[in-house]
């Protein structure tokens, strides 16, 4: 029995482990654009996995990269420094995490795998290891997140490129998302020496900056596809997302970063009734 609970611990603080939140949302996004892409059930399944691993990967090795840190100002919400799972289990979970995503993305196609790992997996590790702490550390997040809609669409059989507007869309949420997400940790961070661009601003600036972000990112992904118009269920959409960015400003704990994911999931709706 004891072994039970130590595994089911173990099982525990490796999902926690992983910034479940982050991971499961982009994997969404990636199910629902390769849905509108018009990709197979299998293939689109085939790229979701690929997105997932990759996001498992980035999740893992951020937990791997700030334990001293983490430690040292005593996160219990972070399951490796507070030794809910140690450091050579999320280890090793993080490199078959890694091993999977490159298989996964080769059999997505060398155009797709190369933008994937290039751009998306390859920007989330560099954010980890050293953009997080310079003003540079939105950028990461505005090249992976653009990058997302391509590796879909270069996954199909006629592989293509997605709409500028699309890429677009995809950097602005990405840039809106990074600075609520790291919005509750801004104290935490600056006491073990991370100052990116959040850091930089300073509270107030982030929580108002931030949703213009990801509404900016809404507005082109509302009127990039029509050239201005806007039919009743897309005014509806942007409307949902007005309000959701006023309780992003208003909010405060984890709650604005969860405003920024529903965000991106109308964004994304939007584009798929649209595309």
């Amino acid at each position: 029995m004891v072994v039970q609970r130590t595994e089911r611990g173990t099982g525990r603080g490796l999902v926690r482990a992983c910034h479940p939140g982050p991971t499961l949302a982009v994997t969404v996004l990636t199910a629902l654009l390769a849905w509108s892409a018009g990709h197979t059930p299998a293939r689109g399944l085939l790229v979701t996995a690929a997105v997932l691993t990759g996001q498992l990967s980035i999740g893992w090795s951020n937990d791997l990269v700030d334990v001293r840190r983490d430690r040292a100002v005593g996160r219990p919400d972070k399951p490796v420094a507070a030794g809910e799972v140690s450091e050579t289990v999320v280890r090793a979970a993080c490199g078959v995490a890694l091993v999977a995503c490159v298989g996964l993305s080769l059999a997505c196609g060398w155009r797709s795998a190369l933008v994937h790992l290039v751009l998306g997996v390859a920007s989330g590790w560099a954010y980890n290891l050293w953009f997080k702490r310079t003003p540079l550390s939105p950028l990461p997040y505005a090249v992976a997140f653009a990058a997302l809609p391509a590796v879909v669409t270069l996954a199909l059989p006629s592989p293509a490129w997605p709409p500028g507007w699309v890429l677009v869309t995809g950097a602005l949420l990405g840039v809106g998302a990074h600075l609520l997400n790291v919005l509750p940790d801004l104290a935490d961070d600056e006491a073990t020496g991370v100052r990116g661009l959040p850091h930089r601003l300073g509270e107030r600036v982030v929580r108002w900056l931030a949703p213009a972000v990801l509404l900016a990112g809404s507005a082109v992904a509302a009127y990039g596809p029509g050239g201005g118009s806007l039919d009743g269920t897309g005014l509806a959409l942007l409307l949902a997302c007005v309000v959701l960015a006023v309780a992003a400003v208003v909010a405060r704990g984890r709650l604005p970063f969860v405003a920024a994911v529903l965000i991106a999931l109308a964004d994304v709706v939007s584009l798929v009734l649209r595309s």
